[in-house]
């Protein structure tokens, strides 16, 4: 008998009907030689501390740090859970060969293998790889299984990734909630530390304090109308500097050409193509709701995952935005899957996948096939399945989808764009101008603006872009209307869910070029399928609340950011360095041991940190002050009011 075993039921279901196993039994399914079960998430996980030893059960700074000598898994969960992996266990025991059809990717290979190892799985195991839940897909993966090794690599990428989550949020948080907590026993507060979390946390905290310490600069812009368009002024600066820094100054520029003529000294006009927006991967999906349906990144995330069970788009945890080539010949079926839907597929059907350059072919672009930008799954993109019972809000995410999807097969936008200089005196105009001439994939979107790109978070101080110029012929002259505004620097906005899941993904550095965001994503904070629970965790501990879109970081986050010693823990650079790690883990170009032992270095180097730092923590005399530094020795915070406490630095 063959055992498959599914990441959930409803996945299960539509594996037993596409394999003809159609008998139900308690758990599973039966028939023509399968059975056919699942898992509910992560029904195994690592054993807690006081599992592996008595003395780590209470919490004490002397039993830091925790590194167990061998790492072991547990069953967890409740009397279902139990009852499930129970049968699991029964069903593989008695097999002739299982077929891992958990998720395809990086976590959902860690869940089965676990499942497997604590099953006492000894028959040879298959991997089932899909990227999207059609029988088609279902049937056509069926027929490519793979041997379990040739995901080793996944796996160990995965359990690292697990184990290092284990040994820095145990150990960290234990020893900076012993430290620095306030309250006892019951009543302590529980500072909860994170490999992931921490750091997009300080990037909350520390975006907060620049907003919060920001001294506004006060300047001045010259422009002038001429032929009802606004001309801005050419003034050379300095990195950093403002032309004009005062209103005498500009007052006097003004002057000195208010009754000479302004003269066209340049047209030069260009044409141009825009590009189709990029399909979507995960981040970018969440990035887009967020911006037009005030979405969160969890919301986001449950309804693409809702959307790919109902068979209609594909595998949604990618990082990803392009396509590989296998795909090209499929698409006219899946547009045509799709057309009494979207009137906007009308124009491309009939055109054929075949390659020639005709005006029959749909257009096969580097922007949207390559297979050097895909490993194991492809962009975000609709099945051709009909999108019937969806909700709502799965609608809307299922129409970002399929829109991009079908702007990426339209001609490219034609537009023209018109540079103008000028000059009056001494002083140098510009203007610019974008006329679209031919709308091309503009026209998938009607009325409603693609976002192209993220918009910048401080966006003073650029050129103003009109959409269309009056005909200027150069050395033409006149008589203008030089204008002075005064205007004042603003500070950063603060993060929304949108922006902080850009951040995560380019380990705090702010990109707005999508090339090069794309090359950043490997040193990124996190993967894509787990930045929304991120978010969510600082939501839920308190640390982080929301005001409208923005996100604000609360007192209780501030403080544990401030409180925390060891800059490794903050520092989103080096977290995103070791997610390039696991990459190159589950690539084979890094072993999991090497990074297993820098795992044990940093843990150790954490702990350290927090048992030499007194500054901050309660003081232990009156147990009302905290600890702050002298040049030589600790005291309490208290000592006008008498406390006695000090302590050396070496104590």
């Amino acid at each position: 008998m063959i055992v498959c075993v599914a990441e959930k039921p409803s996945v299960g279901a539509y594996i037993a009907n596409v394999l003809g196993a159609k008998q139900r039994k308690d758990g599973y399914f039966e028939g023509n030689g399968y059975q056919v079960t699942w898992t509910f998430g992560h029904l195994c996980a690592l054993l807690d501390p006081q599992e592996y030893s008595e003395q780590w059960k209470a919490w004490s700074l002397g039993s830091l740090p925790m590194i167990p000598p061998r790492f072991s898994i547990k069953v967890q969960g409740d009397e279902g859970v139990h009852k499930q992996f129970n049968i699991i266990k029964s069903l593989i025991t008695q097999a002739d060969e299982v077929i891992n059809c958990g998720d395809a990717g990086q976590e959902g290979e860690l869940i089965q293998r676990w499942v497997y190892q604590q099953a006492g799985c000894a028959c040879p195991v298959k991997r089932l790889w899909v990227n999207s839940l059609t029988e088609e897909a279902i049937r056509d993966g069926f027929q490519q299984l793979k041997d379990q090794s040739e995901y080793q690599h996944l796996y160990e990428a995965g359990l690292m990734r697990a184990i290092g989550d284990w040994l820095l949020g145990m150990n960290a948080t234990r020893a900076y909630t012993i430290r620095y907590a306030r309250g006892t026993g019951k009543d302590r507060q529980v500072l909860s530390v994170g490999r992931v979390q921490t750091p997009t946390l300080a990037l909350v905290v520390k975006r907060q304090a620049e907003i919060e310490n920001f001294v506004p600069r006060t300047y001045w812009e010259l422009k002038t109308e001429y032929r009802s368009t606004l001309f801005n002024a050419q003034i050379p600066v300095e990195d950093g500097e403002y032309a004009i820094t005062s209103e005498e100054q500009g007052q006097a520029l003004v002057d000195s050409i208010k009754d000479l003529p302004l003269t066209i000294t340049s047209v030069e006009k260009k044409k141009g193509l825009e590009y189709a927006p990029k399909l979507y991967d995960l981040t970018s999906l969440q990035v887009d709701c967020n911006k037009k349906f005030s979405y969160s990144a969890e919301q986001t995330l449950q309804l693409i995952q809702s959307l790919y069970e109902k068979r209609v788009t594909t595998y949604p945890r990618v990082d990803t935005t392009y396509l590989s080539d296998d795909l090209y010949p499929k698409v006219p079926n899946t547009l045509a899957g799709i057309k009494d839907y979207f009137p906007q597929v009308q124009p491309l059907l009939g055109l054929k996948a075949d390659g020639k350059k005709s005006a029959e072919s749909l257009p096969k672009s580097k922007k949207v096939f390559d297979n050097s930008k895909v490993t194991d799954h492809h962009a975000i993109i609709p099945t051709g399945q009909r999108p019937e019972g969806l909700t709502a809000e799965e609608k809307k995410v299922y129409d970002l989808v399929a829109l991009h999807f079908i702007a990426a097969f339209y001609p490219e936008c034609e537009v023209s764009n018109t540079t103008v200089l000028a000059k009056a005196g001494e002083i140098d105009f510009k203007v610019t101008g974008r006329e679209v001439l031919k709308q091309g994939w503009r026209a998938v979107f009607e009325k409603e603006e693609p976002e192209t790109q993220d918009t910048p978070d401080t966006p003073e101080n650029q050129e103003e872009l009109v959409k269309s110029l009056p005909t200027f012929t150069k050395g033409e002259s006149g008589p203008h209307i030089p204008q002075l505004k005064e205007k004042t620097t603003t500070p950063p906005k603060y993060y929304t869910e949108a922006t902080l899941l850009r951040a995560m993904e380019t380990a705090g550095k702010t990109v707005e070029d999508e090339e090069l965001r794309d090359a950043m994503k490997e040193n990124g904070i996190g993967r894509p399928s787990t930045r929304a629970a991120i978010i969510e965790k600082l939501y839920q501990r308190k640390y982080i609340q929301k005001q409208g879109k923005s996100l604000r970081a609360t007192d209780v986050g501030i403080d544990l950011i401030h409180t925390i010693v060891s800059p490794l823990l903050k520092s989103a650079e080096l977290t995103g360095l070791w997610e390039k790690k696991l990459r190159e883990i589950e690539r084979g170009d890094y072993t999991a041991q090497q990074f297993l032992d820098e795992l044990k270095d940093m843990t150790s180097s954490v702990v350290r940190d927090v048992k030499t730092n007194k500054a901050g923590m309660l003081c232990p005399v009156c147990r009302k002050g905290l600890i702050i530094r002298g040049k030589t020795r600790y005291g309490c915070s208290r000592w006008r009011e008498g406390c006695t406490y000090a302590a050396p630095f070496d104590n």
